[in-house]
């Protein structure tokens, strides 16, 4: 293996140990979607439910800064060069906001659905940013989750995928928690081998 890949490896390394893998996200993000799980259980309109998990969703950013204190999260590692890379994979999921805007204002019923298999795909970079399997794994598990069962279910039912999405991302947590335990004792190891 070559200088340049060490070095990289131990910077992602350093990454996924010292913020946990996102892990203070994927909790946040636990908790806002078992709220959207409620709002859609709640009588009213598809057009109703998704105007109010859209405001939901800008509950993540504060709840994820929480909970980074809460599980001792680093956000900012000055001395890594990738690790702004982090925020941009992010905003990433800011370009699809158009598509969901205009499946809210034509298909109201599919917006859950919709927001759900955005969520789960904007999942998948983070496996090459965190070096572990999970993400990519769980943004196929949950967007084809949410595509299936938003073809399938009757309105009445569509609070399905908000609970879909929370079990889904508790799963998620658990693995990305295993990934980081592992992880924190290769530490010493791989930034040894990279000097």
């Amino acid at each position: 293996m070559s200088t340049a890949q060490l070095n990289l490896d131990a910077l992602r390394l350093e990454l996924s140990v010292k913020a946990k893998n996102g892990l203070d996200f994927i909790v946040a993000a636990s908790l806002v979607w078992s709220v959207i799980t409620l709002i859609w259980l709640l009588p009213g309109s598809p057009s109703r439910h998704g105007l109010y998990t859209f405001f939901m969703g800008g509950a993540m950013v504060p709840l994820a800064l929480l909970f980074s204190k809460v599980l001792r999260t680093t956000w900012t590692i000055k001395d890594n060069p990738i690790q702004p890379l982090g925020l941009w994979l992010n905003f990433a999921q800011l370009f699809y906001f158009p598509i969901l805007i205009f499946i809210y204002v034509r298909y109201p019923q599919h917006f859950v659905m919709t927001y759900g298999i955005i969520t789960g795909a904007h999942f998948f970079p983070y496996a090459w940013f965190y070096n572990t399997k999970s993400f990519a794994v769980m943004a196929g598990v949950i967007a084809g989750g949410c595509l299936l069962l938003g073809s399938r279910l009757p309105v009445e039912k569509l609070y399905y995928i908000p609970g879909f999405i929370v079990g889904s991302l508790l799963v998620l947590a658990g693995w990305l928690y295993l990934d980081y335990q592992t992880k924190r004792q290769q530490v010493p190891a791989l930034v040894a081998a990279a000097a």
